[in-house]
Formats: C-alpha cells, structure tokens, sequence
C-alpha cells in the first residue's frame, strides 16, 4: 500500500494544469482583418495565469489568463489602414502577417450563401478582374455540434483570380461593392451550408425560450418519434444498393444515372438539427469584431409546416446574435427569388422576412426578378451582392443611394377600389415592361380574382370587375409570379399582402 504522503503527491500532479502554449482560435491568422474604428477583441488560451500581451500598429495591452487557461483583451480603435504584424506573446510567441484594418462583415445561410464564384454567371469574366489584394475571405471550415463550440477551422484568404473562384459569391460580390465604395480593406467571413434550415443556425436555448416557437417544437418532436434511425439506415443502404445496380445499367446503355438517394440520417447530421450549426460554426467566431451581417437562406424552411415560423426564427436570429455579440450591428438577408418548385410555400418566407424589417437596422434586398424557375441556385449573384451592398452604404455608411425595393406602406378600401401606398419609391413607381402585373383582389368571400392595377404618383390602385366589395390584394404571391412593380431605380417591389388569411 503507498504512503498517504505518496497518494497525496500524485493527486497534486493531476491537479497542477499543463503547460500550455499561448493559442488563439482559427478566425486569427495571417491576412485577417480586423474591424475599424471599434474595440476590438482577441482572446484564446493559456497556461493558467500566463501573462499575455497582444501587439499591433503601436499599441499593446495585456491580460492574465485564467485558473480555466482562458484570457481576452480588446484593442483599442483602430483606423482602416495595413498591413500590420499582430503579435501575442506568452510564454512563446506568435505573429500574424498581413493584417489589414477594414470592414468585417459575416455571411450565413445555406446553399445560396454557399455557392462559390465559380458556380455564378460570368466566371470567366470576374475571374480575370478579381485582382483585388485588400478583399480577403476566411471561411469557416468546422461541422455541427451538439454543444458550443470555441474552436473553429478556417484560414484567410486573400483575393485573387486564383483564389476566387472559392468564395461564395454572394458575400464577395457583396464586399467587393463595399470596397470599390469605401476604398478600405473588407475581410468577409462565410459560415454557410447547403440545404440546412434556419433552426439549426439558432442557439438551441434560445428557442425553446420563445414562446412563438412551442408549435414548431411540437411538430419536431412528432417527426423525430417517426424516424427510426436503424430501420432508416437500412432502407437507405438497400435503395442506395439498387441505385448502384441502376446507373450501372444506365452507364452502359449512354443513358444518364437516375438521381441518388440521400441518407436521411446523415442528412440529419450535417443539417446539425436545431441549434447544430450555431453551436459549431456561429460560436467560434464570437466575439470576433464585425460590423454587420448578411443572410441567404429560408429554402428549407419553405415547407408548408415550417414556412409560418420563419419570421419568428428569422427575427429570434438576428436579435440573438446581437445579443451574444454584445452590439446592434446592423443585419440584412436576401429575400428568396422567384423559383418554380412545387410542393413548397415561398410567398410566406418571403413575407416572413419583410415583417422581420420591423426590427432596428436591418434590410431586405430584394430578388424576385432574378430567380430562376428550374434552378433553386440561381446564378446571378451579381446583383444580389449589388443589392446587399447598396443597402449597407445607404444605410450603414450614410452614403445617398437607393437602399431598397419598394415596400408595402399602408392600404385604404375606396369604394371597389383598394388604393396601395409605398414606401422606397426613389424616383417614382414603374411598371417595368408594359402594364403593371402580379395583382389579385378579394371580397369578404376570399376568392381570389385576377385584378387590373394602375400607377399613380407614390400609390397604386387595384381593383377587378369581378369584386365589387374589395376586401384585400396580394402581389406576387406565388412561388414563381409574374410581377414588374419597380422603383425609380431600377429595384422590384417586395411580394406582400393586405391580409392574414390562412
């Protein structure tokens, strides 16, 4: 038997924390840029009680990691300007090169925020111009988890021809328009992942606290109790073995291969459930110093059982990655585009997304006019990016441009005519392309008739022989619409309605 003495001198080994090296988390690293004019925050790990210095562009601050080895400071405003060395020196030493001060911004979502430059239209063309040294992207690299993470995976890359083709092209057609404006360095970080919906990129917590949302996880609940995941594996390796046998069939007759199935449960897996996502791709980057945000997705949530939440989920997104970053930072999405899929209800995403405008600093570009109809993927990313940007610099930066589509701004019942305001006319309304289409109108009866609309000054009047009473209108209020109300400058209205009918 050992000594008590013994006994006691190994238990205080186990206890005495391993030296550790200074370490930071992967959204720092060589071509980062960091936020202007903002405190901005750098942290990671330590031996516990290490002395840790931060360094950069002639100012140094200090901090004593913690008994749990963790340490933080923040910095001190810094103004647009690069490259710096970032040094963090403990016990050993590292330094970042190439550091830039600029514009931050993060780009989420799913497939539409992930696609690549490459899969846009004009690649061959925007490959040759991207040349542009002070554009740099990290994307964030890491899978979903069931608990928050603090480590991400990921590195900066600065933008090149060679390079760009790897970004997603809506957030780099979207800083590239900041760049060009503002003439400062812009750092883009992209946290997406196709085909994910919209409550996996929430903390979990955060929405079982929401009232709003108790339906949703009572329709969640009833699903998961109708998957088995073994008799679900099973089915898929058998369909997936028949799969198999048919393409090879298909191959050597020079017929395409029919479409493969997908496993439903490593679907689930990647889809990171509720809250999944937010733990392994959002956390890491908090509190990484950003000035706003932008989100592509919704796809996913456009099932019929999903779709009447996505203003609560939307709105619960933006104010609770507000609140675990600590700031108001402004926050836009993109409205989803016209798309023909049947079997889904996208009129009530992207009416969804325009009541989520009620909250403070946040915008909308608006794309129902350059979707697709047989492509979910659309590729003009172009003028999404455009559209994102010309509401950051109208709105975040105070330069004079339009910063929107017109949006619905009120509505008066005059006698058998429904007269619509707007607000965002910038120029005056237009209906672009011959008369102004994508009206309907109802009675107290709600029968939808097609209705004739007419332009006059800032409003819009809408009626229809057919309803003598007119109780409501919609516009575009289709999965794939046929619709020209347009703004002075050049930007298309946003679908909407008049009622709350089911």
């Amino acid at each position: 038997m050992k000594h008590p003495a013994v006994l006691l001198l190994v238990v205080n080994l186990f206890s005495i924390p391993a030296r550790a090296d200074v370490k930071l988390p992967a959204i720092f690293g060589d071509h980062m840029v960091l936020q202007r004019d903002t405190a901005v925050p750098v942290w990671g790990t330590a031996t516990p009680g290490e002395e840790i210095t931060v360094s950069i562009a002639g100012q140094t601050v200090s901090a004593k990691a913690g008994a749990d080895g963790k340490w933080s400071v923040k910095l001190a405003k810094l103004s647009a300007a690069g490259p710096h060395a970032l040094t963090v020196k403990g016990k050993n030493t590292l330094t970042f090169t190439d550091v830039l001060v600029g514009e931050v911004w993060l780009g989420s979502g799913q497939s539409n925020m992930a696609m690549t430059v490459d899969r846009a239209k004009d690649f061959a063309v925007e490959q040759v111009a991207a040349k542009f040294p002070q554009i740099r992207m990290f994307t964030e690299a890491s899978a979903a988890s069931a608990t928050a993470q603090s480590e991400g995976k990921g590195a900066w890359v600065v933008c090149t021809p060679e390079s760009v083709g790897r970004f997603s092209a809506t957030a780099y057609f979207f800083g590239r328009e900041l760049h060009k404006a503002l003439g400062v360095p812009v750092g883009l970080i992209n946290s997406s992942v196709g085909g994910t919906p919209i409550e996996s990129w929430i903390a979990l917590e955060a929405q079982q606290a929401s009232p709003a949302l108790k339906g949703f996880f009572a329709a969640q609940e009833q699903a998961a109790k109708q998957l088995d995941p073994v008799k679900a594996k099973a089915k898929f390796e058998q369909d997936d073995l028949k799969w198999r046998e048919a393409a090879k069939q298909a191959k050597a007759e020079g017929k395409p291969a029919p479409k493969r199935p997908k496993d439903p449960v490593a679907l689930a897996e990647r889809k990171g459930n509720v809250g999944g996502l937010f733990n392994g791709k959002i956390a890491p980057l908090i509190p990484y110093a950003i000035r706003g945000a932008v989100w592509y997705q919704g796809e996913a949530n456009s099932t019929p059982e999903k779709a009447p939440y996505y203003h609560a989920q939307l709105s619960l997104l933006v104010s609770d990655w507000r609140k675990l970053w600590g700031h108001e930072f402004p926050f836009a999405w993109v409205q989803l585009p016209n798309f023909g899929g049947a079997g889904r209800n996208w009129p009530a995403v992207r009416e969804g997304m325009l009541r989520t405008l009620a909250l403070p600093h946040t915008g909308m570009a608006i794309t129902i006019d350059i979707g697709e109809e047989k492509d979910i993927h659309p590729k003009n990313k172009q003028d999404v990016g455009r559209r994102l940007a010309a509401w950051a610099l109208g709105t975040v930066y105070g330069q004079k441009v339009a910063t929107s589509g017109p949006l619905p701004a009120g509505h008066q019942v005059r006698g058998s005519e429904i007269v619509l305001s707007f607000k965002h006319t910038d120029g005056g309304l237009t209906a672009k392309g011959g008369d102004l289409k994508g009206f309907v109108i109802a009675g107290a009866d709600q029968q939808w008739k097609p209705a004739s609309a007419r332009i006059e000054g800032d409003k819009v009047i809408v009626s229809s022989a057919e309803v003598k009473q007119p109780t409501a209108t919609r516009y575009a209020w289709e999965n794939w619409p046929t619709c020209n109300l347009f703004n002075g400058a050049g930007l298309p209205a946003s679908p909407f309605r008049t009622d709350d009918w089911k």
